[in-house]
């Protein structure tokens, strides 16, 4: 009995002293083995691997995926025209040396997020505070983004991280300032709104201006064009006239009696006073009479 015991012992510790010898590295973490305090070994591949059983050697795991540095609330940064705005932004990194990265941080995650939030804060800083709200808001904010990026990436090298991806999620004004901001936008939209109006009334009294002076033109050719061709029909009328009467003097005479006679009596009240005897009537008299 007391022989099964110690089989049963020994086999127990010589399990454990085997098992303390075994580590088995994740596909997304990096391993760091420890001899007596020192970094022994960073092993990046993952699979099955051995080492001496604690305390002559231990293991320490850190994450290999992109990480993301993401802080809730926007930090305010102030211009060089001395102005508050908000910027709100991210980053993305990862472990890119292990060893490097334990020695600077005892491999807590924590501490190197506060102080990458800490070199992207100081990055941010130094390119705001070169330019204005509108360069930051719009004019130049891919330079800014730039810029701080390549920063980043300087100071984080020097703690073992790379920097996958820096993004500038919103600048903004802070409320003190909104108001006076937009009231300064809605002004300039008024101007340019008064200026295209003032433009498009000049250009309505040109174009109307321009319409009346063809139109009297046209109706001045048009009347020329008439009175030209009015002019030519009664000089032809009056020549089919001349040589029409010119054959029969009498009837031309008798002719313009007759329209005479048409434009003195148009009316039944019509009236008027003259001798029997004169000429007017000459038409009216017998075909005997002279």
């Amino acid at each position: 009995m007391n022989r099964l015991v110690t089989i049963f012992v020994a086999g127990f510790i010589a399990l454990m002293l085997l098992s303390s010898t075994v580590f088995v590295v994740d596909q997304r973490r990096f391993a760091i083995v420890f001899a007596l305090g020192e970094v022994r070994e960073v092993i990046s591949e993952p699979g099955l691997h051995f080492k001496l059983p604690p305390p002559f050697q231990n293991v320490v795991y850190l994450d290999k995926r992109i990480l993301t540095l993401d802080t809730p609330d926007a930090d305010r940064f102030i211009t060089a025209e001395k102005k508050n705005i908000l910027v709100d932004a991210f980053m993305k990194w990862r472990i890119v040396e292990p060893r490097l990265y334990y020695v600077s941080f005892s491999g807590d995650e924590r501490a190197a997020a506060n102080r990458m939030s800490q070199i992207i804060k100081a990055a941010l800083n130094d390119e705001i505070t070169k330019r204005t709200v509108r360069e930051v808001i719009s004019g130049q904010r891919g330079n800014v983004m730039e810029a701080v990026r390549s920063k980043v990436v300087a100071e984080a090298k020097q703690i073992g991280v790379g920097i996958v991806d820096v993004r500038l999620k919103r600048v903004d004004y802070i409320e003190q300032i909104n108001a006076s901001v937009y009231d300064r936008m809605r002004a300039e939209r008024v101007r340019v709104a008064n200026e295209l109006r003032s433009t498009g009334s000049a250009e309505s009294e040109k174009i109307r201006a321009d319409a009346d002076r063809q139109r009297t033109v046209i109706l001045a050719e048009a009347f020329r064009e008439a009175e030209k061709i009015k002019g030519e029909g009664d000089a032809k009328a009056s020549a089919i006239y001349a040589e029409s009467f010119g054959k029969n003097p009498e009837f031309y005479k008798f002719y313009r009696s007759l329209e005479a006679y048409r434009a003195s009596f148009k009316a039944h009240g019509d009236v008027m006073v003259i001798d029997s005897n004169s000429e007017f009537f000459k038409y009216f008299k017998g075909s005997g009479s002279k």
